[in-house]
């Protein structure tokens, strides 16, 4: 599980399989590769490549807060530059929540090294817009704000991250919690701009412009509804749209290694979209 240097930042990513076609599979929210590699290792077994790795900023991969890009916009040109690095271009690209934005995000800023989209869990409506704004940014910045970086580096989720990477404690510490509470409420503007529903920071017309495969599996809880992804597969032309034997139930959110045993349909599913492909 190599780390590579992708301007200017150490990423941390691992690979499964040794032949086929590439997919870069995302994880949701803020959280590391891990929640990913399971199902990763089953579509690899199927004769893909499969890459999953921690965005900077996330699992063991190097913090870095600066930047005039949206955090989204700045991972899709980091994910790039590491396919590129591994001649893994053009590609599939998917995943779940955030990884689904992050796909899309492929679609917009790099077009030309994107084979086809799996979306999971398109995120959207209005209990998603106001849910992320605290879980991603506003949390930590009330946390800057009462106890400076210390503060930040005790919040559970920054704790979580530095047992990955434990010499990003250091780089935190050294910021001036000023410094740190502007990015955060820069990257935050950035992250509410664009609409709300039903896909969360694409625009309907964009969506309907969108000239490639895609397939789209729709969530199951209040921050991915299941109307959310339907909605997206009825405005991108050509789509098609998998659902699982599930209903949407009254929880904030159902993480994804919940869908364990849903793993085999779902592999079954992409493996069958991606081969059907020129």
């Amino acid at each position: 599980m190599p780390f590579a240097s992708i301007r200017s930042v150490q990423i941390f990513y691992e690979t499964f399989g040794d032949h086929g076609p590439w997919l870069a599979l995302n994880s949701g929210g803020r959280n590391s590769h891990a929640e990913m590699a399971p199902f990763a290792m089953q579509i690899a077994e199927q004769g893909f490549r499969v890459l999953v790795h921690d965005r900077r900023n996330t699992g063991a991969s190097q913090m870095l807060f600066e930047g005039k890009d949206g955090e989204e916009e700045i991972w899709a040109d980091d994910l790039y530059e590491l396919m590129q690095s591994l001649n893994a271009l053009p590609a599939y690209f998917g995943g779940s929540s955030a990884g689904a934005r992050l796909s899309m995000l492929m679609r917009r800023r790099h077009p030309e090294s994107v084979k086809g989209l799996l979306l999971m869990r398109v995120t959207g409506g209005a209990f998603a817009a106001g849910r992320l704004p605290n879980m991603y940014y506003l949390q930590f910045i009330k946390a800057a704000q009462e106890n400076g970086m210390e503060g930040v580096c005790q919040t559970d989720w920054y704790k979580e991250r530095l047992t990955l990477n434990p010499s990003n404690r250091d780089y935190l510490m050294s910021l001036d919690p000023k410094d740190f509470i502007a990015q955060q409420e820069y990257w935050l503007s950035k992250f509410l701009q664009g609409p709300r529903s039903p896909v969360m920071g694409m625009e309907n017309a964009e969506l309907a412009q969108f000239n490639l495969p895609v397939l789209i599996v729709p969530g199951n809880d209040r921050t991915h509804a299941s109307e959310n992804g339907i909605a997206a597969h009825q405005l991108i032309p050509g789509s098609e749209l998998f659902q699982l034997p599930t209903t949407d139930q009254d929880s904030d959110l159902i993480a994804f290694p919940l869908w364990k045993e849903f793993y085999p349909l779902l592999t079954e599913r992409f493996v069958e979209f991606m081969r059907a492909q020129p």
